[in-house]
């Protein structure tokens, strides 16, 4: 095999929880020369993580707990995870078996080992080994919560798989290992789940509320509904509900009090029956303030129709 690398020196900086080494070595370049360089190594040991989920009821168990070192960087330190561990010399699957029942109190009959990552290789030497489990009600055999002497105080989380994948991007997801395998779960092993949509996009904006440029709006939003159709989902609009209503109500012209008080409510009352919100169009205060009440509610929200799953 050929050299590339040459060790000349390393020197231990910290062995007091894990170890920390500072190496200087030789690198050969791609072309041909030595560069001499200095690296900072932080041992950990390799570890496993792994999600589990219940294929019919679409779900998945997470955990809820303190980190610090998310905490000393602008976050309130709890973090929503899959259950990880570090292997101690243990075999991956073996280990994350044992992660599981202490941590969530639910014991699985077999785990499946779906890739191998090194989650931080500019710095941190450990490779973290992936699985993916199904999980029933009989499967729970205790209260889990984590070992109290190791410093864990862990809430376990059973959570709505589209929501979970949701909330990686509203932000209340922000570990790597968890985003990965919500990815992996909505990516191979869940079908997609029949929707109902809401079009939102701009009804009054740009059009100084002249009449048929508002119903040339409704119109490119209801140009998305038979394709929204076709790919298995119920797709919505606000107006088509509101509008009637503000009717009923004696509103005699967009804009006037009975509007104002009604129409944005009652859309974002829909809301509240939808699984997601397709954003279109130009700019719109409206249409911007449903998708962050979307959000708000853990709702998914695209931006192109060709993001939204066929449902099979």
């Amino acid at each position: 095999m050929q050299e590339y690398v040459r060790i000349k020196s390393v020197q231990l900086l910290s062995d007091n929880w894990y170890v920390l080494k500072t190496s200087t070595f030789d690198l050969k370049r791609r072309d041909g020369r030595w560069q001499t360089m200095s690296r900072e190594t932080y041992d950990r040991g390799n570890g496993a993580v792994a999600l589990l989920y219940n294929r019919a009821r679409r779900t998945v168990l997470l955990t809820r707990q303190f980190r610090f070192p998310a905490y000393v960087n602008q976050h309130d330190g709890y973090l929503i995870e899959a259950p990880a561990g570090l292997l101690d010399e243990a075999h991956p699957e073996q280990r994350m078996h044992a992660e599981l029942e202490e941590e969530t109190g639910y014991k699985v009959d077999s785990l499946r080992q779906v890739f191998d990552v090194f989650m931080s290789p500019g710095s941190v030497t450990e490779r973290l080994h992936f699985f993916v489990g199904e999980y029933d009600a009989a499967s729970k055999i205790g209260s889990g919560g984590g070992l109290e002497h190791e410093g864990e105080d862990i809430e376990v989380l059973e959570l709505d798989a589209d929501k979970a994948l949701a909330m990686t991007a509203s932000g209340e997801i922000m570990d790597a290992k968890t985003v990965m395998l919500l990815q992996y779960l909505h990516l191979h092993l869940l079908p997609p789940r029949s929707m109902m949509i809401l079009v939102a996009g701009p009804y009054r904006s740009g059009t100084g509320d002249d009449p048929a440029r508002m119903a040339a709006n409704v119109a490119a939003m209801e140009s998305y509904v038979l394709p929204l159709y076709r790919k298995g989902h119920t797709p919505v609009l606000g107006e088509w509900l509101a509008l009637p209503v503000l009717h009923a109500a004696g509103s005699k012209a967009v804009g006037d009090p009975v509007y104002e008080e009604i129409f944005q409510k009652h859309c974002e009352r829909l809301l509240a029956h939808c699984n997601a919100v397709l954003r279109i169009g130009g700019p719109s205060t409206g249409a911007d303030a449903m998708v962050a009440e979307a959000r708000k509610r853990g709702l998914l929200v695209y931006h192109d129709l060709v993001d939204i799953p066929d449902v099979r």
